[in-house]
């Protein structure tokens, strides 16, 4: 093996990171980015959701596959593929002559961004075999989603007022093209040793349930719960969900596992997931269109009112993460759940347009430490435990999980915001209540699922479902964990 092809754990970790940043730089500035893209194309509520959703849902439909083939095909060959697709598409955002253009050349990157963090948390489970490393690795993982937020704002928000918003996607190329170089260079290539088949039928199923069922929230304000449209999209949501159900336990070789959920703290990770990031992707879009629509604040300054949000949540992450690998993940995703909804439920009661600005800032640290706290306990809680072979999928449900939360998010506020947002500040904050209690309700979602799903029963279901995988595995001739990495 080449010197400088030898595995060198933390510089893998950085080069992986890479890919981390852009992505989630990617989704802060452009919250950030959204008034100016309703101003300059001309567009409605829903059509800044679509912006932020038609990314989002593909992410997560297409996670799960690209992890799995990623296992099956090689790794490093996928992420640098991801890498390519996903700095492309960016440009393509950034000559987007509409609406429409942007919504493809985001959904572009959102099929090179499915080829990025899972397979770039696959390769970090598979180079940090020790769990105490890897729950540290993943501490600094999580940590780079804080950098990004702490970032992001203040980046897209100059970039913005100095160059317009199309600038936003140009910062993706840099980093992208040196994370290409360094992942040819220094990530050695890894798979699983038994390649799992492709599933196109549970992978249609998956798109249709995502895409209908945001689709339907997302236009049932505009249209009504009783249009065609919005009855169509519930009915497919709900026959994707039960044709998933009935399906994929019968397939060798499933997309999804369901085999993973008989784990408590699987489950309950995949739940804190959706419910931390559907908190997430509501705060960003309420917050964005509150403080340069209602309160009047440029791009930047608007970023940098976010940013003791951001601050606190680069600061807690890695911290979250020496408490999982030294306390277990019960610690933080107590600590995150009460910080989470102590945040909204301070903006529910007291939200108006002349609100405090200490308050303000209280409720923005408080969030930033919930979600600082909250990432790595998902992330260790989904790939610990796991068989090896299978880190690709593991990991991707955890990230589908993420995006599937932010999705829902974004499209549950967005409806509640979308008659309000171009009224007067009055309904604009009458509205952002009610989202903010929302938020509060994915905060406790957080409580009360890591306090039920990280005790000793739990922990109990985890080895059981560890022993029952493993016996499986053996009567199926899967019990091989050993990875192959080439030269």
């Amino acid at each position: 093996m080449p010197d400088a092809a030898r595995p060198r754990p933390w510089l893998v970790l950085a080069i992986c990171c890479m890919s981390l940043l852009i992505v989630s730089l990617d989704n802060t500035i452009l919250n950030v980015a959204l008034p100016a893209i309703r101003r300059d194309l001309d567009t409605s509520v829903s059509g800044l959701q679509w912006t932020v959703d038609a990314y989002t849902l593909l992410l997560a439909s297409l996670l799960m596959l690209s992890g799995s083939t990623a296992d099956r095909i090689g790794r490093r060959r996928v992420f640098r593929i991801g890498l390519v697709v996903f700095t492309g598409a960016s440009l393509l955002c950034s000559l987007a002559p509409g609406l429409g253009w942007l919504i493809a050349a985001r959904m572009l990157q959102a099929v090179g961004g499915s080829m990025l963090n899972p397979v770039a948390m696959s390769i970090i489970s598979n180079t940090f075999t020790d769990s105490r490393q890897r729950a540290r690795a993943i501490g600094v993982w999580s940590g780079v989603v804080g950098i990004s937020m702490a970032a992001g704002p203040i980046i897209g928000g100059a970039l913005v007022e100095s160059a317009g918003w199309r600038a936003i996607f140009w910062i993706n190329v840099p980093i992208g093209l040196a994370a290409l170089f360094l992942t040819g260079r220094y990530v050695p290539e890894s798979r699983a040793a038994r390649t799992r088949r492709v599933d196109p039928v549970g992978q249609l199923l998956v798109v249709v349930l995502l895409a209908a069922l945001t689709c339907a929230i997302i236009e049932s304000p505009e249209r009504g719960w009783t249009s065609p449209l919005v009855l169509g999209c519930t009915a497919a949501a709900l026959g994707a969900l039960l044709g998933l159900l009935w399906y994929e336990p019968r397939r060798t070789d499933p997309l999804i596992d369901l085999r993973f959920f008989r784990s408590a703290p699987f489950s309950g990770a995949t739940v804190i997931a959706v419910a931390a990031f559907a908190g997430l992707g509501g705060f960003l879009f309420v917050s964005s269109l509150y403080l340069q629509d209602v309160r009047g604040l440029d791009p930047l300054h608007a970023g940098l009112f976010m940013l003791p949000m951001a601050v606190m949540s680069l600061l807690t992450a890695p911290l979250s993460g020496r408490m999982v690998a030294t306390r277990g993940p019960r610690t933080p995703l107590l600590l995150a759940g009460t910080a989470l909804t102590a945040s909204a439920v301070l903006q529910a009661i007291g939200y108006s347009e002349h609100l405090p600005t200490g308050l303000l800032v209280l409720a923005f640290l408080l969030f930033g430490t919930g979600f600082g706290l909250v990432n790595a306990p998902i992330t260790n809680t989904a790939v610990s435990g796991m068989p090896r072979s299978q880190a690709g999928v593991a990991a991707a449900v955890a990230s589908t999980s993420r995006q599937v939360g932010q999705s829902l998010g974004v499209a549950v506020t967005g409806a509640l915001m979308a008659g309000a947002a171009q009224a007067d500040p009055a309904a604009f904050t009458g509205a952002a209540r009610a989202a903010w209690w929302i938020i509060a309700g994915c905060g406790a979602a957080v409580l009360v699922t890591g306090t039920l799903t990280s005790g000793r029963w739990a922990r109990a279901t985890a080895e059981r479902t560890a022993q029952r995988l493993a016996a499986e595995g053996a009567a199926e001739g899967t019990g091989k964990t050993k990875e192959t990495v080439d030269a």
